[in-house]
């Protein structure tokens, strides 16, 4: 593998958080869908949840890809892909009925959250090397 081929520290940060929200959105859809307690509701104001999860687990997908290939325009859809998760597993969490069931989740996805936004604001932040202008 050329140095050129290897994935910096600051994406393979990147890459494993978003690694970790797309298996935790994943898991809530499978649970969505066999209504495995505790599942998610079928709908919440202004969409049905499943579509939503989907659109999610793209961003997600596209989020990752991109950030693999080094693509700077990937920290803006990693961005993006933080913000989705947020619906799932945001701060309103903590006011949950049922967040004793499902603080491992809550606090690992806010955690993955926080690397992704944090190591896409620095990526965002750099400025362009002659290297990556090309």
């Amino acid at each position: 593998m050329t140095n050129d081929e290897s994935i910096k520290p600051e994406r393979s940060a990147a890459n494993a958080a978003i690694v970790v929200l797309l298996v935790l959105t994943g898991v809530m859809l499978a649970s969505l869908f066999s209504r495995t307690p505790p599942h998610p509701p079928i709908a919440i104001a202004p969409f049905a949840l499943a579509p939503f999860l989907g659109a999610s687990l793209a961003i997600g997908a596209a989020a990752l890809h991109l950030v693999r290939q080094g693509a700077r325009h990937g920290a803006l859809i990693a961005i993006l892909f933080a913000l989705t998760a947020l619906v799932s597993f945001g701060p309103q969490k903590y006011l949950a009925p049922n967040f004793v069931q499902i603080w491992p989740t809550v606090v690992t996805a806010q955690v993955a959250v926080i690397v992704l936004l944090v190591r896409s604001v620095v990526v965002l932040l750099r400025p362009l090397t002659s290297s990556a202008r090309k």
